[in-house]
């Protein structure tokens, strides 16, 4: 057990993007050619720039959305004071009379005006509160601060204006016609001439990606290993995931940038967090901060509710008047911004996925429309439309119907139930097809828990779902009642949790030359974190507490490869892309040799659906369609395996999806002006497809538009492919669990695992009864149905792919895992050198124990 109590390392070679010789270089230029940009020091806030300055469309879109934010926060101060302190609201509603004129009984017209308290009235009665004096108090320091903020950021975009016109020869006219690809490109082209950082002779894609993500890459990981208390069982509402922006912002705050958090800078972990020798002292002293921070917001709450409940009713009232049924209208919560995000992917990449995904996640969810609350729906939108027909007849034959008291108010409620009725009603063209449109969903999204295949037409699928896709009235509310939980949830839920995450920040850092440390989980290492189950077995030798959950090690290297053709991965990572490639190929042939028993019209028809249609759109309808197209040519006495048919009619789309992209890429390579200085640079043989260079990277065409053009079809066709990809993976998942796996269980790690359940127990427990790897932490429910499983999916990994041979194969059967602390689960009889590397013996008895047992 100690060897998941693991030391603070630094990287070894595997991990390392550094070419040979280059790991402890340190790079030293001649005092007269030094540029404005030579040995920038603090690279990740620098590169966060260049990014942000990318992503807000320039220097001037940029100053003039801060300068308004400045300005709406003045207006909704001002304006909140204003109603408060200077309106008469009596006169207003009528209530007391007024007198313009010297005849009393004269009517007069009340108009707004007329409503406004006299200044001198109105600066007294603003004197008077002290509760108001207070508030303003506390904004006018928050909006200096803010002010202050603000200024600085000017000054330091504008060095990254600069860096953009003279260094990467982007004027900032044209950067909204430049893809990310493009610019990032361009930076690692400029190191050369440049040496942004002096402790590399060239950086890739990776290294600016960890400092772009560095934290957020932490954050992705701590959900995945559900380490975070978010996910909560309440008496009347089950089963519930509670993220908000506030509660976000505290974890952020306690772990990465605040007064007195793990890391001294942004680029590296205080020295004490990186031995194990003293973690019970470290957790008790970050417990005791996030006591005091939860306190904090605890006496801040009040203020924020105020904020929040201010800021809410001036954003969303009037879209509520405008749209009703916006609120019915639902957007991707937090928690599922975090689970369904790669390790190492840019916010405008995940915007992206999701956004691709959102019309058929909305279809999910419309299904499963309650059929009694549809009726109540039809019958109370007739009833008020009814009223309202009326009404709007009355008002069009004689306005003056609109002067009389609350018809006004009636016409506008009226108009609002009938428009949140007609959102629960479903289209009466709508048809049920969960499963297809749940895959349709995974081919964007790219993860999804095991037990929802098969499963889509369940209410609990829709319901843990709905906890990825959650109505905008609920993310409202939740974020309205944040500064009321989120007190409580650090100060009872996160603060007994202060051991694991010390460990978990201990355990997964690891020190990356030229960048600092950085999340082990980043780094995409198959080796370390590969999980068997996701292509990786005899490949990995990472032990249940160091593998991602839900293959997010495989799927983000597959992500991350396929939006980065010309990064260099790692030996392992290689050779995991080239196996993947290999299997794709035997199975797209496979499925050819499936064909090849049809008649000639249906073989004919077949191969036509499966590889002519190279339109990414296209292909991915052909594969959604799963193999219903292939079984109807077929026939029901033909023997296909249904999961294996999946497989290989997403390999064929694959494969007929890499000539038509090799094509367009090749053709933009002939246009592209530095052709010549690309032929030079070394390319990765392991791209996903045909073709390996990358147009993406640098501007083609005639002009900016043509440029931008070429770009997006290219960016379509890398979408296309890695949503083929994330099916395949998961046929290909299925196929293993269904082949390896002889009996799954409900696993779900306990919120604080002090040592509450032995180890001895555990053992004896399994003696008898065989032990299944979980199926996934972020989601741990059971699935009832398992068919019996073998190993030669497993035994087929041992075979050569590629070229590449691993001697090397760990054979791990799932009836002997033993319980471990934090989830964790090892193999009986197994030493910590075959699961950590480079491992460091702890001092002293007190540092043999797990990472967050407790000597008592």
């Amino acid at each position: 057990m100690a060897h998941f109590d693991t030391e603070y390392q630094r990287l070894e070679s595997s991990y390392n993007d550094s070419p040979p010789g280059e790991e402890d270089l340190l790079v030293h230029v001649p005092e007269g050619s030094k540029s404005n940009w030579h040995h920038i020091e603090n690279l990740d806030l620098f590169f966060s720039r260049v990014y942000n300055l990318h992503q807000k469309n320039g220097f001037t879109c940029m100053l003039i959305r801060e300068l308004f934010e400045l300005i709406q926060f003045i207006f909704v101060v001002a304006f909140t004071t204003f109603l408060v302190s200077c309106v008469d609201y009596d006169i207003l509603f009528a209530n007391k009379q007024l007198n313009h004129s010297q005849h009393a009984n004269e009517h007069t017209k009340v108009t707004l005006p007329d409503a406004f308290l006299p200044p001198t009235v109105c600066s007294t009665r603003i004197q008077e509160n002290a509760i108001l004096i207070s508030m303003l108090v506390i904004a006018g320091v928050f909006w200096s601060h803010r002010m202050i903020k603000f200024i600085y950021n000017i000054c330091c975009y504008w060095e990254i204006h600069s860096f953009y016109v003279n260094a990467l020869r982007i004027p900032m006219s044209d950067l909204q016609y430049y893809t990310w690809q493009e610019v990032q490109a361009r930076i690692v082209e400029i190191q050369k001439e440049h040496q942004i950082c002096i402790h590399k002779k060239e950086l890739t894609e990776l290294d600016i990606y960890h400092r772009i993500l560095r934290f957020k890459n932490y954050m992705v990981a701590m959900v995945n290993k559900s380490l975070l208390p978010i996910r909560f069982q309440l008496p009347l509402l089950g089963d519930t995931v509670f993220l908000t922006r506030g509660l976000k912002y505290n974890f952020e705050l306690i772990f990465f940038w605040g007064p007195g958090s793990l890391f001294q800078n942004e680029w590296s972990l205080k020295g004490e967090y990186k031995r194990g020798g003293n973690r019970l002292e470290l957790a008790e002293k970050l417990g005791s901060r996030i006591l005091w921070i939860g306190v904090a917001n605890l006496l801040l709450c009040p203020l924020i509710l105020i904020w929040q409940i201010l800021y809410a009713f001036f954003s969303y009232t009037e879209m509520l008047k405008r749209e009703p049924g916006s609120l019915g209208a639902r957007c991707w919560s937090l928690y599922g911004r975090c689970y369904l995000r790669h390790f190492s992917e840019l916010d405008h990449e995940l915007h992206s996925r999701l956004s691709k995904g959102y019309k058929p996640a909305s279809k999910y969810m419309n299904l499963f429309m309650s059929p009694l609350l549809t009726i109540v729906a039809k019958n109370v939108a007739f009833f008020a439309g009814s009223i309202l027909a009326v009404l709007i007849s009355l008002t069009i034959y004689d306005e003056d119907v609109l002067a009389v008291e609350h018809v006004l108010t009636t016409v506008t409620l009226l108009g609002v139930a009938v428009t949140v009725c007609r959102s629960f009603i479903p289209d009466q063209h709508l048809v049920f097809c969960p499963e297809q449109l749940l895959k349709v969903i995974l081919a964007h999204i790219h993860y999804m828990p095991d037990h929802w295949q098969g499963n889509a037409h369940r209410y609990e699928t829709r319901d843990e779902f709905a906890q990825l896709f959650q109505y905008k009235a609920v993310f409202i509310l939740e974020e309205l009642l944040s500064p009321i939980v989120t007190p409580f949830i650090l100060i009872f839920c996160l603060r007994p949790k202060s051991l694991e995450i010390i460990d978990f920040f201990r355990n997964f850092t690891v020190e990356v030359v030229g960048v600092g440390d950085t999340c082990s989980f980043a780094q995409m290492d198959v080796r370390h974190h590969g999980h068997p189950a996701w292509m990786s077995a005899g490949k990995t030798e990472a032990s249940i507490y160091q593998q991602a959950e839900d293959g997010k090690t495989e799927l983000s290297l597959m992500h991350f490869a396929i939006t980065n053709p010309r990064w260099q991965p790692p030996r392992e990572s290689t050779a995991f892309l080239g196996r993947l490639k290999e299997k794709v190929h035997r199975d797209s042939n496979g499925a050819l040799a499936q064909l090849a028993a049809l008649p000639d019209n249906a073989l004919f028809c077949s191969i036509q659906s499966l590889q002519s249609e190279s339109e990414p759109h296209s292909l991915i309808a052909n594969v959604i369609a799963g193999p219903s197209a292939l079984a109807h040519h077929v026939g029901r006495d033909l023997p296909i395996d249904r999961h294996v048919s999946a497989a290989s009619e997403v390999a064929s789309a694959l494969q007929s999806l890499s000539p038509q992209q090799a094509s367009l890429q090749r053709q933009s390579v002939f246009q592209m002006s530095d052709a010549s200085n690309e032929r030079s640079r070394p390319q990765p043989s392991c791209g996903m497809v045909g073709s390996s260079v990358d147009v993406r990277t640098a501007s083609s065409g005639s002009s900016a538009w043509e440029g931008q053009l070429q770009s997006l079809v290219l960016s379509e066709y890398a979408s296309t492919e890695m949503s083929l990809h994330a099916l395949y993976m998961h046929e290909l998942h299925k196929q293993h669990t269904r082949s390896c796996m002889p009996e799954r269980h409900v696993w779900h790690r306990e919120d604080s695992d002090e040592s509450g359940e032995s180890l001895h127990e555990d053992t004896e427990a399994q003696k008898g009864t065989p032990t299944a790897i979980p199926r996934s932490a972020s989601y741990p429910f059971a699935s009832k149905n398992h068919a019996e499983e073998s190993r030669g999916l497993q035994a087929g990994f041992q075979q050569k792919y590629g070229g590449i041979t691993d001697p090397g194969i760990v054979h791990r059967p799932p009836a002997h895992l033993s319980r471990q602390p934090l989830g964790g689960w090892a193999d009986d009889g197994q030493t910590s050198t075959t699961r950590h590397p480079e491992t460091v013996p702890e001092e002293g008895s007190e540092d043999e124990l797990p990472p967050h047992v407790q000597k008592v």
